[in-house]
């Protein structure tokens, strides 16, 4: 199965949601203010976010279509107006420093791990050396996980012991990488949010010290988010903003729930790179995120 084929499959759900909708609203009646509203409402519940779903609606309500092909005409115009909202947050790894660091973020369960792993595979694959970070050190069976994924990529896999200092693993890794001329590594950090400050305080020691050995590392401070959550990934992101510097976006397990909607809404609310998209458990189920393919997959 092609990438392209393993998104729509993702995306079905979300998409037969949407487009059954869109289709019993419009076939029984006319684009008037009521189905206007209707639609909107529809938008709602499908995660879009409710400036996204409002622009919309204010978007159709300047256009009126042949009866016949109200909703195929219907769908092709929110296509293109939620790819343009995708369209300037689209962003991609950049491998160019010699290491390039990139600090992992997010709640857990949201699949951090399994995208390290992913993502490291993929790199390997290309002959670039990784390495990988076990820094949540206190979460039981998170370095197990990690140790897991770095045997399936081929990565070089630095741990220290349960509950010890997670910034002297992240130090470690990155001296590691410095010595052995590793392209990538990848700092799998906590996602304890109930309490901000430990984690704030965690994530601040590993930036500083691995700053000693890089000063401009690390080059990527990625949050991880998990579709199925909905708007509740709204709030993570907020959080983590005030924790770390963000400066990229992974969207994962897309397959599962109809919330793939929540893309579009937080690319309206947070103009943050979306670097890219998991669809499933499979090593290979990691791709770029392009915003044409997302905008009409989600309205097939």
């Amino acid at each position: 199965m092609s990438w392209l084929e393993s998104l729509k499959k993702a995306m079905v759900k979300t998409s037969s949601k949407i487009t059954t909708g869109i289709t019993e609203i419009f076939t029984k009646q006319a684009l008037d203010q009521e189905a206007l509203l209707e639609l909107e409402e529809l938008l709602i519940m499908a995660d879009l976010g409710a400036v996204t779903a409002k622009k919309m609606v204010i978007e159709l309500s300047k256009t009126r279509f042949p009866k016949e092909k109200q909703v195929s005409e219907v769908k092709k115009v929110l296509a293109k107006i939620i790819e343009d909202t995708l369209t300037p947050v689209v962003g991609k790894l950049e491998f160019s420093e010699k290491p390039t660091v990139i600090l992992v973020c997010g709640v857990n369960g949201n699949g951090k791990t399994t995208t390290i792993g992913k993502i490291a595979y993929q790199q390997t694959q290309l002959k670039k050396k990784v390495v990988l970070a076990a820094c949540d050190t206190f979460r039981a069976a998170a370095k197990e996980q990690l140790q897991i994924w770095a045997e399936r990529s081929g990565s070089t896999f630095i741990h220290g012991e349960h509950g010890g200092d997670p910034a002297s693993v992240a130090y470690k890794a990155v001296e590691t990488a410095l010595q052995n001329k590793a392209d990538i590594v990848f700092i799998d950090t906590a996602g304890r949010l109930a309490n901000k400050k430990p984690l704030m305080e965690e994530l601040g020691k590993i930036n500083r010290v691995i700053k000693k050995l890089l000063p401009d590392a690390p080059h990527y401070a990625i949050l991880v988010l998990d579709a199925t959550s909905g708007m509740n990934a709204i709030q993570q992101v907020k959080s983590f903003k005030e924790i770390v510097q963000l400066n990229g976006l992974i969207i994962t397990k897309l397959d599962g729930s109809a919330k793939a909607g929540i893309v579009v809404a937080i690319a309206e609310q947070f103009n943050i790179p979306i670097l890219g998209i998991g669809v499933g458990e499979k090593i290979e189920d990691f791709g770029k995120f392009n915003a044409h393919d997302f905008a009409q997959n989600i309205l097939k």
